[in-house]
């Protein structure tokens, strides 16, 4: 018997968008922050909001509703930034709210179901139920090196 966990399976932190729930491997997440102002990048996609100074480090910022192509991106009090490290880069996400962290075992996660071409599902790992709730794993990987948001166009960003 293996002792290596089966690919989706551990800890994620769970947060919303709108009605819908995602989650994201905890591993990936170097902190949680309350959004604050962001400094505009020119001629940046509508889903990078800009760069912030954490710390020393310059960290672009991707409003996660946008980049997904939700509707009606609005920012509130429980409006929250979650810093990643992946790859090497830091890099934030602005969510509508951050909810828990929840383990997930084999038998609470489902492969990603075939849309055909009409819908994007490679930023998705998998889908996790939680107490009849379901959960879009997020690959944030491939998320974050699409070729619009690949490495170079970050580190343009963070420049």
């Amino acid at each position: 018997m293996s002792s290596t966990p089966a690919p989706n399976t551990g800890e994620y932190l769970t947060f919303t968008l709108g009605d819908e729930h995602y989650g994201v491997d905890i591993l990936k997440v170097q902190e949680i922050r309350g959004y604050d102002s962001v400094t505009r990048v020119p001629d940046a996609p509508e889903y990078i909001k800009g760069v912030i100074n954490l710390r020393g480090t310059i960290v672009p910022v991707i409003d996660l509703r946008l980049k997904l192509r939700l509707k009606d991106v609005r920012y509130d009090s429980f409006t929250v930034m979650i810093v990643l490290n992946v790859e090497d880069r830091v890099v934030g996400i602005v969510v509508d709210g951050v909810s828990d962290v929840v383990p997930l075992g084999e038998d609470q996660v489902r492969p990603t179901p075939e849309f055909g071409a009409a819908v994007d599902t490679r930023f998705i790992s998998g889908i996790g139920t939680v107490d009849e709730q379901m959960l879009i794993l997020l690959d944030i990987e491939t998320l974050l090196d699409s070729a619009d948001l690949g490495p170079e166009a970050l580190l343009e960003v963070a420049a």
